[in-house]
């Protein structure tokens, strides 16, 4: 059976297929920079510094003046060498050490000795790498490059010699020349997005670049009409790569208004649309729900850019071009993931978490999604991406997709998803006394011949959250031993969890006395350990309701969450660092 008339297999070789004409085009324009022409034109100065966002802390100056490099959970120490001289201890370490992003700390301690190691550290890059290394030229991480040197040329600049200035400005131009022409080969989805902001910025920001100003705003103003949906969301379905472009953008925009250059509509509308969904994927707590790759929520960055939201409006509840809708009862939240997954070049990071729900109330996480490791580890990814990690229903333990895997196509382009709900219909009704949200997805239709359906009801007052899920076979699906499934609740680690009426109930007691019941009808109720992988301390141990059941016996099961009195607090645990494995 074809998904959506093309089949898995044609899929995957259109893939291959794209993969090799960008080899082609890398061969066409050399795959580093490496023996580009003499630089003419070179800009004399640098007419502004646009603004980085992302916060800053003067202590991590001291670890890298101490030669310690702490990225994307790895340390590496250079011993007196430059840390481009050692060997990296993962690629992603790689990446960060080469985005330059750590300068900001470096600039947020104000003293000379941290200008001076900044300085150092450049001209190092410059004379190591500043033509040829894998990782510091891939597009994506020149990009990164590009945004955080204009944003520290202060730190780097101020007082320094004419000699620094000049090695310094031959190296940007290089890297923007470099990106101009090889913008088309840098992966989809946010890092292309970094790359046109990248470009403008650079256009905005040295002298010499005004032709490049109309080129780059057109440039940008493609990405954000193709990525930025009309409901403020990003084709990837990742609630943090809002976050992503945001962060750049607003500073990008506010640079092109200091040079007297208006930004053009499409800057604006898709600032203005995006905003909103900022505070359409917040829970009580101010965290984002864990839909799709979201990790921790870095909580200063949100407050920051919300900083920049002029109308400060309610968030919509309805995102259906994003494929998620958001239900409120007063103060309790219940989100839900019902969208098919993204285009395949952009689903990287996306997860088979279709149906998915995290439910919160007042400052207390209670559902979740297990979310996403910080440790850049395959196994945890994968584990992460599985249906089995999500609050949502699976049947015999398959993801409703199916990922790319081995060889070295998945290198180049990650675990993409090549297979998975295409069709997932969405019927919301908003009355006096609560919201319902029903849908269906057809992720099980190719293997089993079933579909998945799941009905969410929240009460008006928030007490209250009744649910259904069932399968519904289709014409020719097999009867036999294959007809388990289970219908699972991850618990956030600050939930305590306790079996009542002999296994028929579940109590849940927030950290703060607030008390739920979760209870269910005709149907095996099992307290299991889970992982919660977004932790910013690490993974924890927490717990999830499952229901297991058979076809056989019953094709839907009834669910309810119910706010009960308030008790005396729980106390709150500790967080503990835990590798239990979820099935995958």
């Amino acid at each position: 059976m074809a998904l959506g008339g093309v089949s898995e297999q044609t899929r995957v070789w259109r893939l291959v297929a794209a993969h090799a004409w960008q080899n082609t085009l890398r061969w066409f324009h050399g795959a580093t920079p490496f023996g580009y022409s003499p630089l003419s034109g070179t800009p004399q100065r640098l007419l502004i510094a646009p603004q980085n966002l992302r916060t800053a802390d003067p202590t991590i100056a001291a670890d890298i003046y101490a030669g310690r490099f702490v990225f994307s959970g790895h340390q590496a120490e250079s011993a007196g060498r430059s840390p481009f001289e050692i060997d990296a201890p993962d690629p992603d370490w790689a990446r960060a050490l080469h985005g330059f992003g750590w300068l900001r700390h470096l600039r947020a301690a104000k003293t000379n000795m941290a200008r001076a190691n900044a300085r150092a550290l450049v001209d190092d890059w410059i004379r190591i790498c500043g033509r040829r290394h894998s990782i510091g030229w891939e597009q994506a991480v020149v990009a990164r490059r590009i945004l955080s040197w204009l944003s520290q040329s202060p730190l780097l600049l101020e007082d320094c010699d004419r000699e620094f200035y000049n090695r310094f400005l031959r190296a940007l131009i290089r890297q923007v020349r470099y990106l101009r022409k090889t913008i088309n080969e840098t992966p989809d989805g946010v890092p292309r997005m970094v790359a046109s902001l990248a470009l403008a910025a650079a256009a905005v920001s040295m002298s010499g670049q005004g032709r490049f100003a109309r080129q780059s705003l057109r440039r940008l103003d493609l990405e954000l009409k193709r990525q930025i949906l009309p409901d403020g969301g990003h084709i990837s379905r990742n609630p943090g790569a809002i976050l992503d472009i945001l962060v750049d953008l607003l500073p990008v925009r506010q640079a092109f208004v200091m040079q007297g250059l208006a930004p053009s509509g499409t800057v604006m509308t898709s600032v203005d649309r995006m905003m909103p969904m900022i505070r359409f994927f917040r829970h009580g707590d101010g965290s984002f729900a864990h839909f799709n790759g979201m990790g921790a929520t870095p909580g200063d960055l949100v407050a920051t850019v919300l900083a920049y939201d002029d109308a400060r409006g309610s968030p919509p509840n309805n995102a259906s071009h994003s494929g998620y809708q958001r239900m409120v009862g007063e103060e309790t939240v219940v989100l839900m993931d019902t969208g098919c997954p993204p285009p395949p070049m952009v689903s990287q990071h996306a997860h088979a978490g279709c149906l998915s729900m995290e439910v919160s109330s007042r400052a207390n996480r209670l559902v979740v999604n297990c979310g996403v490791s910080s440790h850049g580890k395959d196994t945890w990814r994968r584990v992460a991406r599985s249906t089995a990690a999500h609050s949502t229903a699976e049947f015999e333990d398959t993801s409703s997709c199916r990922f790319m895997t081995g060889g070295s196509l998945v290198r180049k382009l990650g675990a993409l998803i090549v297979g998975g709900p295409t069709d997932v219909p969405v019927h919301r009704e908003d009355l006096s006394d609560g919201t319902s949200v029903s849908a269906s997805h057809n992720g099980y239709a190719k293997i089993f011949k079933l579909l998945h359906e799941r009905e969410v009801r929240l009460s008006a007052d928030g007490t209250l959250i009744d649910g259904v899920d069932r399968f519904v076979s289709l014409r020719g699906a097999p009867s036999g031993e294959k007809d388990r499934y289970a219908v699972r609740f991850h618990l956030h680690p600050l939930v305590k969890a306790s079996l009542l009426r002999g296994g028929g109930a579940v109590l849940l007691m927030c950290a703060d006395g607030e008390a739920w019941e979760f209870s269910g009808a005709d149907v095996e109720i099992a307290l299991e350990e889970s992982i919660y992988l977004s932790d910013v301390h690490g993974h924890r141990r927490t717990e999830q309701i499952v229901l297991y059941d058979r076809l056989r016996h019953a094709r839907e099961v009834h669910w309810h969450f119910r706010r009960t009195a308030s008790a005396k607090p729980a106390r709150r645990r500790p967080p503990e660092s835990d590798e239990a494995m979820l099935p995958i």
